[in-house]
């Protein structure tokens, strides 16, 4: 698949998929370096495409940094720096930041100080998700890096165990619906692997009571204790998505409907009557259609965007960083 990806393939989806917002959205606009850097995201695409064909693990890595980026004082590219935000343990296995700093480093013998960090995340996040078999997402670039980066300001990011209400309210703050929520998080688990350090709660000792969520499938179970025993390596890695790891698709939300969400805070969203319906939707549409382009890859594209606007920095506001990992 990667062997076939190039940029009439890419013009090709962007056709498919022509999601409209307008030139600008919230004062970011596409194809923003047009003028400045013609070649950036071209360069962006390419530093992704090579680290995807060595690893297709980093495409969900890329997906996962974005998300955590921009959930924390809105995407500004404050996750990157060393000795910052960066080391919070609501980050913990976070990852791709190696990508970004390539691609960086290739930009800025381009482009010196034009094309910001928070941007080349976005775009990778974008680039990422494309080459999983999902959507092409006209991404709005044109952010500015924050200068500021702490520890503690990824406090509130929502955690594997959260109740589906706190989750609700953590995307709500962040002017996301609970639509936003099931695509975003759950959706955005159908590539990629969790580790077993996020599963003890929820296999031994399920809301405190010694026990494990009666609401996994019986059939899965045992294969979540074989994978993360109790007393086992809390680094081994198992797929979000049984059966559909590397796909970007709507599968995801069949094995949440069945009873097989590996991770807690994706089982708990069916709990929820509104959200529960979506599920169903997008279950039932990846039954009906597998060939076609799923309304869920294009609502979960409408998602990303609307993401990608939170808290953001333009025109005056924050820097361009001449390394990712740094403050100026």
């Amino acid at each position: 698949m990667l062997s076939n990806y190039n940029l009439k393939s890419l013009a090709f989806a962007a056709v498919l998929v022509h999601i409209c917002f307008g030139v600008s959205k919230g004062h970011l606009q596409t194809g923003f370096y047009s003028q400045t850097c013609p070649e950036a995201e071209t360069i962006v695409l390419n530093v992704v495409r090579s680290a995807v064909s060595d690893d297709h693990r980093i495409a969900a890595k890329l997906l996962r940094l974005f998300f955590h980026d921009c959930f924390v004082q809105g995407c500004d590219g404050s996750i990157l720096v060393d000795d910052g935000e960066r080391n919070a343990r609501e980050h913990l296995g976070v990852g791709g930041f190696e990508v970004i700093e390539n691609a960086k480093t290739e930009l800025e013998e381009n482009c010196p100080g034009v094309v910001s960090c928070a941007d080349i995340v976005a775009l990778a996040a974008r680039d990422a998700v494309f080459l999983s078999k999902g959507p092409f997402i006209e991404v709005p670039t044109g952010r500015r890096d924050g200068l500021i980066s702490e520890v503690g300001l990824a406090a509130d990011l929502p955690d594997v165990d959260d109740s589906t209400e706190v989750l609700k309210s953590k995307f709500q703050h962040k002017g996301l619906s609970d639509k936003d929520l099931l695509l975003l998080s759950a959706g955005g688990h159908s590539i990629g692997t969790t580790a077993c350090f996020f599963m003890p709660n929820r296999l031994y000792n399920f809301h405190g009571e010694g026990d494990s969520d009666p609401e996994i499938n019986p059939r899965l179970l045992p294969q979540l204790k074989d994978q993360c025993p109790f007393d086992g390596d809390s680094n081994v890695r198992i797929p979000l998505d049984l059966g559909s790891e590397s796909t970007f698709d709507a599968h995801i939300f069949q094995n949440i409907r069945n009873g097989f969400a590996v991770i807690a805070s994706d089982a708990r969203l069916y709990d929820d009557r509104n959200i529960k319906k979506m599920v169903d939707t997008y279950a039932q549409g990846f039954s009906r259609s597998r060939r076609r382009r799923s309304s869920f890859q294009n609502d979960f594209a409408v998602a990303m965007v609307k993401l990608g606007t939170i808290g953001v920095k333009t025109g005056e506001d924050g820097e361009i960083r001449r390394v990712c990992n740094a403050l100026n």
